[in-house]
């Protein structure tokens, strides 16, 4: 704010600092000034100024500061000095009122559409469409958007569940090139293990470690794991069950053959395309638990197979239970000293509150001794009966839900910190958590050996595979 005296005294000037704005100019009459009169002229001058700078500083802080003139400020000022406001609320509050009237509108589906938003003006100023017709018109172009993302979305988790059913070439060549190896090698079909070791397959002292598992590569990952992670790797015993033919059970026969079960299960991965846009109106989780919930794999009956393990290994008394697509990165030799507390199952658990946990196969401890006392056995074959009765209404994904059942009342938890979930499908997964697990687990459909798995997690998995292996290299695995 400055201040201007005329050299002949006759006028003053106030402006701002910068001198765009001249704010006041005051002439005095030519006759002479008393100092009297100039004084108290400065002191008036000297009230109003504090009152010009605050006015300069809101035309300043609203950008306004091209105005010229008085009269330009007050055009700015005087409404709001008024406690006037501008059109600007009225005319929201109008499109607010519009948009409220076009959403309970239902709009037809012949209605012509333009491509993208510059389409859309072009259309706007040759057709000179009311606010109204723009607002339908924007709400269908938005329905429409919101349609073709849901689709692809859709399709992208079909895509992702038909990789994650599907066997990948490299696989596919290692399981051909060892089958060829078994039949043409004599060496490869020697008795396992040696007769020297078979008294190692039920000692007490050792760490018995049960693998179930159709994947080669994935068994070997687990127990190269579990070797380099242990204190003690001589006192590790395998126990690996590869055939589903281990045991008839009259009711998982039953469960194979159910013509409900294998038209749900085999054809799960043909799903019609009316099907698909009938599941539309639900949310893609949904549809995607939908869809992993049809996969085959559901029904192995090699996944059955570990609630037998007491009459499978008739001579051991605890052993870690282990699935195929988990990686050891910690010393499990402390499991075998946890007590479980008079129960069977040792897992960690998830809990919504005390009296509801849930558990998950995995990483468990398995005390067989207590178990053959118990009738877990039998509760299971009941609640597949009962599933097989209601043509699979009580559940449709796999094991779990009848071992939750079958175990309940019968599982100690154990500290989190032993077996990590989820690294098989939450991509943002926490890389310092997964380096203190003990255990990781990759369930979900992104496993670590196919191309959808995700590429920040896959290290802590691949790491364990043996690339100098002759058949790892010829079938160039994870190439």
């Amino acid at each position: 704010m400055q201040l201007h005296f005329s050299p002949s005294m006759r006028s003053i000037t106030i402006s701002s600092s910068n001198g765009f704005i001249k704010l006041m100019k005051i002439k005095v009459a030519a006759r002479h000034i008393s100092y009297r009169t100039l004084f108290h002229t400065i002191l008036i001058l000297a009230f109003l100024l504090p009152f010009v700078f605050i006015l300069t500083a809101i035309v300043t802080l609203e950008g306004v500061n091209k105005c010229s003139s008085i009269d330009c400020l007050g055009r700015r000022l005087g409404p709001k000095l008024l406690r006037r406001g501008d059109d600007s609320g009225r005319l929201v509050n109008e499109l607010y009122n519009l948009l409220n009237q076009v959403n309970s509108v239902e709009v037809q589906d012949d209605v012509k559409l333009p491509d993208n938003f510059t389409h859309l003006i072009t259309e706007m100023k040759s057709n000179k469409y009311d606010a109204k017709e723009f607002a339908v018109i924007l709400k269908r172009m938005m329905e429409r958007s919101e349609k073709e993302i849901k689709e692809s979305k859709f399709s992208e988790i079909m895509n992702k569940h038909i990789a994650a059913s599907s066997i990948p070439k490299s696989l596919h060549c290692l399981s051909l090139r060892l089958t060829d190896e078994y039949s043409s090698n004599a060496h490869a079909r020697r008795q396992l293990p040696s007769p020297d070791l078979l008294p190692l397959l039920s000692s007490t002292s050792h760490h018995h470690f049960i693998l179930s598992t159709d994947n080669i590569l994935a068994a070997s990952v687990v127990v190269n794991s579990a070797i380099h992670s242990s204190s003690s790797p001589e006192k590790i015993v395998f126990h690996v069950i590869t055939d589903k033919k281990t045991d008839n059970v009259p009711v998982l026969e039953a469960v194979e053959s159910h013509d409900g079960v294998r038209d749900y299960y085999y054809n799960g991965n043909h799903v019609s395309m009316e099907e698909f846009r009938g599941n539309l109106g639900i949310s893609p989780r949904v549809f995607a638990s939908k869809l992993q919930a049809r996969s085959p794999k559901y029904i192995l009956l090699l996944n059955h197979l570990r609630i037998y393990l007491p009459e499978l290994f008739p001579n051991l008394e605890k052993v870690v239970f282990l699935d195929d697509d988990i990686v050891i990165q910690r010393d499990l030799s402390p499991l075998w000293d946890v007590d479980l507390g008079g129960k069977v199952n040792g897992a960690v658990e998830t809990c919504k509150d005390p009296q509801e946990c849930a558990w998950a196969y995995g990483m468990n401890i398995f005390d067989l001794k207590t178990w053959r006392t118990t009738n877990i056995k039998q509760t299971y074959h009941t609640w597949l009966k009962q599933n097989l009765k209601s043509n699979l209404t009580l559940w449709r994904l796999g094991t779990l839900p009848p071992a939750l059942l079958a175990f309940r009342g019968h599982v100690h938890g154990i500290d989190q910190s032993w077996h990590m979930l989820g690294l098989g499908y939450q991509n943002k997964t926490n890389i310092k958590n997964v380096k203190k697990a003990a255990v990781i687990h990759y369930n979900g459909q992104s496993k670590p050996w196919l191309e959808i798995g995700f590429g920040h997690l896959r290290p802590f998995w691949s790491k364990y595979v043996n690339y100098s292996n002759d058949f790892v290299k010829g079938c160039h695995i994870l190439e």
